[in-house]
């Protein structure tokens, strides 16, 4: 027992730390980009959720492929392109009767025109600066940013916000996995004469 009092533990306890610490922070590092289990069934929930509900109708903008009209996955879900400058629509003679832009994100009716909006988690032009808290107010209320102007037709907030509060934060969680998109969607446009 004597060659123990011999021996100097403190560099050994120094490398053993030392050893422990960067295996620690290692493992971290590696495991920092890779999402739970759990978040990555909420996910493929909410991709699964914005597929069924047609998002992609309204929200992505359309173009012609050699088939026909198909979304255009370059803009996913980045709604109305801010490039694209609408004329007035014509007049709505029908008590029913409304139009839509050959992109499918533009909207004419006795509401006014209405555009698909960028979900994108874009923070400036996006729902980059909303909250999951927000996100679900705003689709149970029909409010944008949940205590807005009012979220115009087509979008269905009616239906989207009789799903369930896992959904929603389902949803919420795919929207902030696609890649940003900055497109600053035109504000929604009241019909003629009101607020005149």
């Amino acid at each position: 027992m004597s060659w123990i009092k011999k021996l100097n533990f403190t560099p050994m306890f120094v490398l053993m730390a030392a050893s422990l610490a960067m295996a620690v922070l290692g493992w971290v590092g590696l495991t920092r980009g890779i999402p739970s289990p759990d978040s990555t069934a909420q996910v493929a929930r909410g991709r699964y959720l914005v597929t069924i509900s047609h998002c992609n109708d309204c929200h992505t903008p359309w173009k012609m492929e050699p088939q026909g009209p198909a979304p255009d996955e370059t803009r996913l879900l980045s709604g109305h392109p801010e490039d694209l400058k609408m004329p007035v629509p014509p007049r709505v003679d029908a008590p029913w009767g409304w139009y839509g832009a050959v992109t499918n994100t533009a909207f004419a009716g006795p509401w006014g025109t209405s555009y698909g909006a960028n979900l994108t988690p874009d923070p400036d032009t996006g729902l980059g600066a909303w909250t999951e808290a927000i996100f679900i107010k705003a689709m149970r209320t029909g409010r944008h940013m949940g205590a807005g102007r009012p979220i115009m037709p087509p979008m269905p907030w009616q239906n989207v916000g009789r799903m369930t509060d896992a959904d929603l934060k389902a949803i919420f969680a795919y929207l902030r996995t696609i890649p940003p998109i900055r497109n600053r969607v035109p504000d929604y446009e009241p019909p003629a004469g009101i607020g005149e």
